[in-house]
């Protein structure tokens, strides 16, 4: 079982940065492919990043490629998404999700947190 708990979120201008954290509960995190999805209003949930359990392969959506960086410290059980040069096309809930396989597809992730606002004003 894991339990996931994103922050980070909030306000921010258009051109602007935000670093958004998920902990996770349990031993097992260093095991996991962690993602980040984002669902803005009116939309169906989407897939941002994600990141393999070691750390050396990762992936983006095409959208947000050279501005968005995952990264994971499994010494802390946290994964990362730096949001540089936000857009208010960025604006949505972004969920944290925990899974199997490195993917784009939400289903293949079991855990997911309860999500966070982020805001990009123009």
């Amino acid at each position: 079982q894991v339990q996931l708990v994103e922050s980070g979120g909030g306000l921010v201008q258009a051109g602007g940065s935000l670093r958004l954290s998920c902990e996770a509960s349990g031993r097992t995190f260093s095991t996991y492919v962690m993602g980040w999805f984002r669902q803005a209003p009116g939309k169906e949930r989407e897939f941002v990043a994600s990141i393999a359990w070691s750390g050396r392969s990762t992936r983006y959506t095409d959208s947000v490629k050279g501005r968005f960086t995952i990264s994971r410290d499994n010494a802390r059980s946290t994964v990362y998404l730096q949001m540089n040069s936000l857009k208010p096309e960025d604006t949505a809930v972004y969920f944290c999700a925990a899974g199997p396989f490195q993917s784009s597809k939400q289903e293949l992730f079991g855990y997911w947190g309860q999500g966070i606002q982020v805001t990009v004003s123009s």
